[in-house]
């Protein structure tokens, strides 16, 4: 008899899913049963996306057009897929761009707005969307992709610093509703972004960041398939009522949260937090 399926008939919308890790993780979510809708802003990307996971994979497939800084366009995204499929099982917030690189009293403040707009406000309102259905069935798993940013790149790491708080108050807010929400720490993943990132830096003169942006895109990046993995463990029953968490794809091993969801829920293992000496 056949394994079965961790995400066998969940509907999970997924934006940025036209390509990169929204990819990655809309092939592994189908691979594992689910009904997709793939929002992102670039309609060529999405609908070739679609059409190879239906190939590979027999899934239902939608495809949104969204820009996930336009509060409308995420609503329409969750109406769609509630209208296509009738629920909302996941939503994963992945759609992000890169930060402008160099010191932050030179950059240029619109695109530094538009970074904390596109990952914060991004991940606010498919979160504000996406919890009423949920709220009305007593089930749901969010998923916010956190990260980290550094010198230089001050934009980026503020707003992924603020999604791992965000997640973390949306955790207590949704407690006792079978509503969980986790972000995830991909890494470094090579994907278009770090190959902007790599040739903003060396542009900027931020050369240690150039040298490790030539790493991760000359195969010495982290794995998109690990990030995945976690995505679906946490948008699946297999972490049970873990929430508010940080998992880092990378550096985690993560394989052995399902059987420590307990404890960790008992703990601060997985927050952000000030340690005294």
């Amino acid at each position: 008899m056949a394994d079965s399926k961790r995400l066998d008939g969940r509907v999970a919308l997924i934006t940025g899913g036209g390509r990169g890790i929204g990819q990655a993780i809309a092939r592994a979510y189908a691979a594992e049963g689910a009904k997709l809708a793939l929002a992102a802003r670039t309609d060529g990307e999405l609908q070739e996306t679609a059409a190879c996971i239906r190939d590979q994979y027999d899934a239902d497939v939608i495809t949104v057009l969204a820009n996930v800084t336009d509060r409308a366009q995420v609503e329409n995204a969750v109406a769609q897929t509630m209208h296509r499929y009738g629920v909302i099982d996941v939503m994963v917030n992945n759609a992000g761009n890169t930060g402008q690189i160099g010191p932050l009293w030179t950059l240029d403040p619109d695109r530094w707005a538009n970074t904390i707009a596109v990952h914060v406000l991004g991940t606010y309102y498919g979160c504000r969307a996406a919890i009423p259905p949920m709220l009305e069935r007593g089930y749901g798993r969010i998923v916010n992709m956190s990260g980290v940013g550094g010198p230089n790149d001050t934009s980026y790491d503020a707003a992924k610093t603020a999604i791992v708080n965000l997640t973390e108050n949306l955790s207590v807010e949704l407690a006792s509703t079978g509503i969980t929400v986790n972000a995830i720490s991909p890494g470094s993943i090579h994907t278009r972004m770090w190959e902007e990132v790599r040739d903003m830096a060396y542009d900027a003169g931020d050369m240690e960041m150039y040298e490790k942006g030539v790493q991760v895109t000359s195969g010495g990046g982290a794995s998109i398939e690990r990030a995945a993995e976690l995505a679906v463990m946490l948008g699946s029953d297999q972490c049970g009522n873990l929430s508010g968490r940080l998992i880092r794809a990378n550096l985690d091993t993560f394989e052995d949260i399902p059987a420590n969801t307990d404890a960790i829920m008992a703990s601060d293992a997985y927050l952000l937090r000030r340690v005294d000496p």
